[in-house]
Parts: C-alpha cells; sequence; structure tokens
C-alpha cells in the first residue's frame, strides 16, 4: 500500500473550465491574446481547434466541420455561437456526448431563426442566422446552456436577456463565465425577478483582445489530491489555487472540514491532513456535481453514513455517474447504495476496509482517477482497466500519481 512522504507538494493544473472559456473569447476577439495554459488536454484542444476552424472558415454552404470529440462545453458553448456568427456548423460527438441532453436550449435556438438537425444526430447540423431576444433556460439541467448564450448573445444586434427559472445549480460556472467576458470588454448584468434569475446583454458589443490571459489553477482536479491528503498517511500540499476563484469545487474545503478533516490555508499552498474519526454528511450536489466521485471516495472512510443528494444530473456525465460511481467502490469493498438522485455509503453503518480489485474507468475521467485514489487505502492492488479517459481532463494525472508516490497499489491494465 503506497504512500506519500511527508511534505508533498503538487502544482494544480490549469483550469480546463477557466482555459474553454478564454480560448473562445480570444477567438472572438481576434488580435493578439497570450493565453497562458501550461497543460492542455483532449477538453481544451477540442475547443481551441474548433473556434480556430469556426473563426477562419470561409461562409459558404458547405459549411465547417467542428470536432467536439467528448466535450460537453465545446459542444453547448459553441452550438448558439455558430447561430450569433451566421455559420454553417457541422459537429461531430464522439462517445456518449451525442446522448447528452441539449433541451432546453436546442428549442430556444429554433425559436430564435436556427435549424439544428434532431438531437443524437451525428454529426449535429446547425445553420440560421440567431436572433436576439428572451431566452428561457431552467436552472437544473446544465449551466453550459447558460454560458453558451452568454458567449453569442453580445453580438447579435438587439439586446436580449436570459431568464434562468428556478434553482440555478452550477452557478459558480455561469459565473467563470461572466468574468472572462468582462475582461474582453463584454457587459452583462444580472437581476432577480422572483425566484428567477434574469441576465441581460446588451446587442452590438465587441470583444477586445488582452494582451496576456492567465488560465487559473484546476480546483475539479486538485479535489483528488485533497482526498489523497485526507485518506493517506502524510499531508498534501496543493499549489497554484486561488481561493477566489469562481469555481464552485472550491467547496471541497468545507467538505473537508465538515467530515473532520484538518486543513491549513497558506499563501504558498493548500495543504489537506490525514484524518481519523471522519464523520459522515448529507452534500448536496446540484452547484458542484463534479465533485461527487471524491466525495463518495471520502466517504467509504467515515464513521457514518454520508448521503448524496440532488445528483440526477451524474446520470448524463461521461457515464452515468451515479452507477458508476457505486459500481467502482462496491468492487472495491465499500458499502454504498445507489439511489435514483443519490448515493448513500455505508448505508449499513459500518466501514469496512477496501479491499481491491479489478474496475473498469467507464470511459470517464473523474472515474479513473477516483478508483486510482481509491488504491491507497486498498488492501490488495487495484487493476484499472481504460485508464487513457483520464487525458480527457489530466493527461499528466499518473506522472503526478508517481510524483506523490501514490501509484505502488495500482496497477494500469
Amino acid at each position: 500500500m503506497s504512500k506519500p512522504t511527508e511534505g508533498k507538494t503538487i502544482r494544480a493544473i490549469p483550469s480546463k473550465s477557466d482555459a474553454h472559456r478564454a480560448y473562445i473569447c480570444a477567438a472572438i476577439a481576434g488580435g493578439e491574446t497570450a493565453i497562458n495554459c501550461s497543460e492542455t488536454s483532449l477538453d481544451i484542444e477540442a475547443t481551441r481547434e474548433c473556434m480556430e476552424a469556426l473563426m477562419n472558415s470561409k461562409e459558404d454552404r458547405a459549411g465547417v466541420d467542428l470536432y467536439c470529440r467528448e466535450s460537453g462545453s465545446t459542444l453547448r458553448f459553441l452550438l448558439p455561437l455558430v447561430g450569433a456568427l451566421g455559420k454553417r456548423g457541422i459537429f461531430h460527438p464522439m462517445g456518449r456526448l451525442s446522448k447528452r441532453p441539449l433541451s432546453p436550449l436546442y428549442e430556444e435556438l429554433q425559436k430564435k431563426g436556427m435549424i439544428i438537425s434532431a438531437p443524437g444526430s451525428v454529426p449535429l447540423i446547425a445553420e440560421g442566422k440567431l436572433q436576439s431576444g428572451d431566452f428561457v433556460i431552467p436552472g437544473n439541467i446544465s449551466s453550459q446552456f447558460v454560458s453558451g448564450l452568454l458567449f453569442a448573445l453580445p453580438l447579435l444586434e438587439g439586446d436580449s436577456r436570459i431568464i434562468v427559472t428556478g434553482d440555478f445549480q452550477s452557478r459558480g460556472y455561469s459565473n467563470m463565465t461572466l468574468r472572462t467576458l468582462e475582461e474582453f470588454g463584454i457587459r452583462a448584468y444580472e437581476e432577480k425577478d422572483g425566484d428567477n434569475l434574469i441576465i441581460n446583454i446588451p446587442g452590438s458589443q465587441k470583444y477586445n483582445s488582452v494582451k496576456e490571459y492567465n488560465v487559473e489553477g484546476d480546483w475539479s482536479n486538485s479535489a483528488f489530491w485533497f482526498a489523497a491528503g485526507l485518506l493517506g498517511d502524510s499531508p498534501i500540499k496543493v499549489t497554484g489555487l486561488d481561493m477566489n476563484s469562481p469555481q464552485g469545487d472550491k467547496e471541497i474545503l468545507r467538505v473537508i472540514q465538515d467530515l473532520g478533516g484538518k486543513i491549513q490555508v497558506e499563501d504558498e499552498g493548500i495543504t489537506v491532513y490525514p484524518g481519523k474519526n471522519l464523520k459522515g454528511i448529507t452534500f448536496d450536489a446540484g452547484q458542484t456535481p463534479d465533485m461527487i466521485p471524491v466525495v463518495a471516495l471520502m466517504a467509504t472512510r467515515c464513521k457514518t453514513p454520508t448521503r448524496i443528494v440532488n445528483a440526477l444530473r451524474l446520470r448524463t456525465k461521461e457515464s452515468d455517474r451515479l452507477h458508476s460511481i457505486s459500481g467502482t467502490l462496491r468492487a472495491l469493498g465499500a458499502d454504498v447504495e445507489e439511489l435514483e438522485e443519490g448515493l448513500i455509503i455505508n448505508s449499513k453503518r459500518k466501514v469496512e476496509a477496501l479491499k481491491g480489485g479489478t474496475v473498469e474507468s467507464f470511459d470517464d475521467h473523474r472515474i479513473a482517477m477516483m478508483a486510482s485514489i481509491a488504491s491507497i487505502i486498498c488492501e490488495g492492488k487495484v487493476g484499472l482497466i481504460g485508464w487513457e479517459a483520464v487525458n480527457k481532463s489530466y493527461p499528466s494525472f499518473f506522472e503526478h500519481l508517481r510524483e506523490l508516490d501514490l501509484d505502488g497499489n495500482l496497477e494500469r491494465m
């Protein structure tokens, strides 16, 4: 069983979410913007390459091929943008991406002048000039719909409004979009109307290039190292993260404290210490669904049950994550109950040692990373099939796992 030695430190990789937004805004602005992003991934490259193709394409009937791979952000961000630019976009999704939901964004775009092939089509073809106006988006499906509109609507001649109805889940991601847009000269104004959020976007705006854009550190992927610090024998420090970031997954620090873990925040980094006598919590996944694999793994070491609720959206990620999380952890020896919209970890009110075994990644980067970190608390080896899934968001994950001396109990298969 492999553990880090005292004082291990790792630097956070650049945020995938921030990089998507930076490459989109810089491409629309034109000019020369130096984007400082020391490490990319398949998702980031999909957005960068699609924006290059889109902005450099000629306006003809053939259209422009947009290879968005398995990146939901790329597809959902660029779909409205194609209409705002008056281009014909031919989107080529891979994996489960074609099956992930596009409604109600799909219907709202069609109401405003776009013609889009049926959801699930491969390729998915979008054409027709997008018109300004009101766009109604329920807040409980995907914040990516809101971000996609935020990129596109400032380019239209008339003013527009995005009306987000009900509980706005994963709102931190739309806040990231608004922050990046502001850096590139785009204005938008929020106001409340009862339970709804209204985002007002003036039309006929122009993106202005910036000389340099620094992509911030990634809280979502860093959460796995924090989990390793809590579950292992030695503390782990993560550097390069912004405590003032709008990224919702910085919530991981509060979760670790609620579980009973110890955290130290300093200018040079954030350290999580090995935890003892951890206690279960109830965790609402609405704002931070990507944290659930990490939370579920940490919960296997708690002496009381942890209940994860409001997590139905996890079923439409790169895998059905409620199923893949529960199946993977059970295969390793954990006590996990899968519910329709959540999970109960240690539902029998007992903590059992994880045994190890062979598991699959379900072609899901976060499941591959969860299983890898789980190996540090397993009695036997963990064999991981489909480990290459990490390339979607964190290609250097296993290199960093080795640097922290955490790979000794893991076999990539």
